[in-house]
């Protein structure tokens, strides 16, 4: 999806791009036309220079809009455009003399339609079509296909036992053995072509190595969160800053509104939003305002069962939904869904279009997705589940 930012620069370029196209073409077919005379520069370049700063403006809108996203409307705004800068900047230019614009000036205006303006009209649907489009899909291209697969991850705490339990009882967690699966998980990660960013750790900050919950990414856009536990609330600071490092348009839920990025599952352009225990109605409206602009619809969903709606379904690549039957909340609000046979194995993270990574604790769900043509990479992340978390929690990759 393309975010306000890249589409606000893909507009502005193109807009540029087909303006001093048309412009340049423009002013040499005529000089071209008028014997190449090298005195005739200076009148041409002034004539025309009025129509392509119109265009500039005016396709750089209809760019914004993506009204020329096909090439058959991009012709049609391609045309509408050209008479409408032909117009537009001859008479800027006939203001600019001081003459008066009374009716005899634009019969003669309209007249250049059929005359000295008709080649700015054809070159500018050609290049609405050809140029404008190529320019804004290249600008487009970074947020649409990332040139890196990018994850960030934050080390445990020493005191990850002390963290957060809504539906679990409390059991010792073996900070050691936690240690060496978190460096087993991001071993994994980066075995699968993503390259991991480290955000600090924080040995006061009990639940910080559930970095999803922190900040949620749609390609080039970064959401960060208002986790719903007060306790998790500073988490969010370290966070911001390794994302503004990697260049990514910013946007925050504030109060009160409240979400966990463990409530935010992306399904294509469908975003499924859980509303349970960490996550408020103000969250979600608060994010449905920026994802909509992205072009994603957001569903919301009730949870119960579970502690974030990641707990209970998560998505294979492609696109069906996954989760354990007992523990999932309204699942006829999905489009496709399939029962796995483990609590474990509803939590998938996808490594590639083939691929997914899952927790070594579901070998019966392992089975069952190989069987469906998927590479399963498992870890063992037994600590972290004792404390209501699972494969998803433990990283947040730039898609």
């Amino acid at each position: 999806m393309i975010s306000m930012g890249r589409r606000l620069a893909a507009a502005f370029i193109s807009g540029i791009a087909v303006a001093g196209t048309v412009y340049f073409a423009t002013a040499l077919a005529f000089f071209t036309a008028n014997g190449a005379a090298a005195e005739n520069l200076p009148a041409i370049a002034e004539y025309f220079l009025p129509m392509g700063a119109v265009l500039f403006v005016l396709y750089s809108l209809i760019a914004a809009l993506e009204i020329h996203r096909y090439w058959f409307t991009a012709a049609v705004a391609g045309l509408a455009l050209g008479i409408i800068s032909a117009v537009g900047g001859t008479a800027l230019g006939i203001a600019a003399t001081g003459a008066e614009l009374n009716a005899e000036a634009f019969t003669f205006i309209l007249a250049t339609l059929l005359g000295t303006n008709l080649i700015f009209v054809v070159v500018t649907t050609l290049a609405a079509v050809t140029v404008g489009r190529r320019v804004w899909n290249a600008v487009v291209a970074g947020a649409v296909q990332p040139t890196r697969l990018v994850a960030f991850v934050r080390p445990p705490s020493a005191r990850l036992g002390e963290g957060e339990l809504t539906h679990l009882d409390r059991v010792v967690v073996d900070a050691d053995l936690a240690d060496a699966q978190w460096e087993g998980y991001v071993a994994a990660l980066r075995a699968n072509g993503f390259e991991t960013i480290e955000v600090a750790g924080a040995d006061e900050l009990a639940d910080a190595v559930f970095i999803e919950d922190t900040v949620v990414i749609f390609g080039d856009v970064a959401v960060l969160t208002n986790p719903g536990a007060a306790s998790r609330k500073p988490e969010v600071g370290a966070v911001r800053a390794s994302v503004v490092s990697l260049g990514l348009e910013l946007h925050e839920i504030t109060e009160p509104g409240t979400l966990d990025g463990g409530d935010v599952l992306k399904v294509g352009s469908t975003v499924y939003v859980g509303r349970g225990g960490r996550t408020n109605a103000d969250g979600i409206r608060q994010l449905r305002a920026i994802v909509s602009r992205l072009g994603y619809s957001l569903i919301a969903v009730p949870v119960e069962k579970v502690l974030h709606l990641k707990s209970g379904v998560t998505a294979l690549p492609d696109g069906t939904v996954i989760g354990f039957a007992p523990l999932v909340d309204n699942g006829d609000l999905y489009d496709r869904f399939l029962a796995v046979p483990e609590a474990e194995g509803a939590a998938v993270v996808v490594l590639s279009d083939d691929a997914v990574l899952m927790s070594s604790s579901a070998p019966k769900t392992a089975a069952l997705i190989e069987d469906l043509g998927y590479r399963v990479v498992t870890v063992d992340v037994t600590e972290f589940e004792k404390m209501e978390g699972c494969v998803t929690c433990l990283s947040v990759r730039v898609r």
